[in-house]
């Protein structure tokens, strides 16, 4: 990977990594445009402060739009939800994982 697409990665961790950003557009996913109240509510224990900056900060990087009806993802956007689709069904193989219990070695 070169130091340009090494820095393009950086830059989008750096926007994805911040608190609920990845939530905002999770919440999304499904195409249809949702009202900042009903985007506050998908998403769950989020401040309208946190809210309005992380979609501030995700159209400015044009993950996200805004249009009559709503909030919404943009064709960039849903190329990155896309892509992280994959997430969803490891996330239920990690979740099935968490809950095994590993049996503790006696030791004499």
């Amino acid at each position: 990977m070169s130091a340009k697409e090494n820095a393009a990665v950086g830059q989008l961790l750096e926007l994805l990594e911040a608190r609920y950003a990845l939530r905002v557009l999770w919440a999304l996913k499904d195409g249809h445009p949702q009202t900042f109240r009903l985007l506050q509510d998908s998403i769950g224990h989020i401040t309208p402060n946190t809210l309005n900056t992380r979609i501030k900060e995700l159209r400015a990087a044009g993950l996200m739009g805004h249009g009559s009806d709503g909030y919404n993802v943009t064709p960039m956007g849903a190329d990155l939800l896309r892509r992280l689709n994959d997430l969803q069904a490891f996330a239920g193989k990690w979740a099935v994982s968490q809950t095994r219990v590993v049996p503790v070695k006696k030791t004499k």
